[in-house]
């Protein structure tokens, strides 16, 4: 069975704390501050494997995490990268964002295209990183910052250059077998065909992928049937051959199932209104099959462009229909060649840091929101009194400080920053934040996702 859509939870690592420490040792006078910076959460991938063609490993798992990243030590030691996580998928998955980032999406066709999906934290910087020549001896660290985690939603589209489509009980799942290896589920009933099933036919030199979608009936582009459900396997098709049950059994109209099939891969995207088709006229051995057809033949009434009378059964014009394929495939524009991906895809790239900030007030006291500032008080360890100083000089320096006496803050207010609670004093936190002092390190450079 065919499991082609799956909902991932992804957690990259968070990164690890700085360190506080100073170098004591025999001959070495004035050591100094010597605390290392902690270790690089570890990132999440998506990977595409050439050897998978379901999301059939997700059914199992949905959860990932990547390895957090170790804090540092002293005598300058760097803590260690938190190990990454690759997530292998199949080629032609599509990867969907939930919730708020339900607006982005990532095609992945290409066998060994990376994708990142989350970005391990940063870790924090130890007090050696502090060090001026006018404060030697820093007493503070940060702590790491928080991996990314968001929910995916992979969504598996089949690549294949032939799609088979028509209604239920005409012949698909036949014809794959006539003239590939593919050994789909046949019966003399409707929607025997569940799942798409993919086999490999060859001309000659050529060879091309033809996919087996399950029956389309009217209604298929509204979720009639098994029509959303499959549809979109044929988006990726270059060429469709459109099977039509000659004989007209269960006294079913060829013509009429021709037309409404059409109009549901319309309906469902207009790009497949335009696409390439081959008619096949199944089941000449039938004599109800060769009854309508001389007679459309006599009535001159038989208007499709490139119409193949077949017999899936006994063979009879497969190999004529397959040949045109091919044929029509080599005319064709090639399928798009893979790009040179020095460099993995990122979801969802980083939003740049900027000094805005904005004020809500609620029944408890005051929200502050800043990317800058929510960011600083995530990596703020405010158990060292260095780095709450350093935190409400920043507060002092963006203005945000001053908004909130504006604003009507007071005594014991509570005021959130990000994930931190504080609580208003009344009191001159820094008589002198006309300008920011060397410890606030505003600038956040990007890092190499490969570092």
């Amino acid at each position: 069975m065919l499991y082609d859509q799956a909902k991932i939870y992804v957690k990259a690592g968070d990164g690890g704390h700085g360190c506080v420490a100073f170098r004591r040792e025999k001959y070495v006078p004035f050591g100094g501050p010597a605390g290392g910076n902690g270790g690089r959460g570890g990132h999440v991938y998506l990977q595409v494997s050439r050897h998978l063609n379901t999301l059939i490993p997700f059914k199992q798992q949905q959860h990932f995490r990547a390895e957090n990243g170790r804090p540092g030590e002293g005598r300058n030691c760097h803590g260690a990268n938190g190990a990454d996580v690759e997530i292998l998928v199949p080629p032609g998955t599509v990867v969907h964002g939930v919730g708020p980032e339900s607006g982005l999406s990532v095609d992945l066709l290409f066998p060994d295209q990376r994708l990142l999906v989350a970005r391990g934290g940063k870790g924090g910087r130890g007090n050696a990183a502090f060090a001026t020549p006018t404060h030697q001896t820093p007493r503070m660290a940060e702590l790491g910052e928080p991996g990314e985690e968001r929910w995916l939603q992979l969504e598996l589209k089949l690549i294949a250059d032939v799609g088979l489509v028509g209604y239920p009980n005409a012949g698909k799942s036949t014809l794959l077998a006539t003239v590939s290896a593919a050994r789909p589920k046949i019966a003399a009933y409707p929607f025997t065909t569940l799942s798409p099933n993919l086999g490999v036919v060859t001309v000659g030199d050529l060879s091309f992928v033809m996919a087996d979608i399950p029956g389309l009936i009217e209604g298929a582009s509204e979720g009639t049937g098994l029509g959303l459900q499959f549809l979109r396997h044929i988006e990726r098709t270059r060429l469709i051959i459109h099977v039509l049950d000659g004989a007209g059994i269960d006294g079913r109209d060829p013509l009429a199932d021709y037309a409404a099939t059409n109009h549901e891969l319309a309906q469902y995207s207009p790009i497949l209104a335009q696409r390439r088709q081959i008619v096949a006229w199944n089941k000449m051995d039938l004599p109800d099959a060769q009854a309508y057809w001389e007679l459309l033949q006599e009535e001159g009434s038989l208007n499709l462009d490139d119409l193949w009378p077949i017999s899936a059964a006994t063979g009879e014009g497969v190999q004529a229909l397959i040949n045109r394929a091919a044929a029509l495939l080599q005319e064709m524009p090639p399928a798009q060649e893979p790009p040179a991906q020095e460099e993995p895809l990122v979801f969802a790239p980083p939003t740049p840091e900027e000094d805005g900030f904005r004020l809500e007030r609620d029944e408890d006291g005051f929200a502050v929101h800043g990317r800058r500032i929510e960011r600083l008080a995530r990596i703020t360890n405010f158990a060292l009194p260095e780095a709450a100083d350093r935190f409400q000089r920043a507060l002092a320096a963006l203005g945000i400080e001053q908004a909130l006496v504006e604003a009507g803050v007071g005594q014991g207010d509570r005021v959130r920053v990000g994930p931190v609670e504080l609580f208003w004093e009344e009191e001159d936190w820094n008589e002198t934040a006309e300008e920011p002092p060397e410890e606030i390190d505003w600038y956040w450079p990007e890092e190499d996702v490969e570092s």
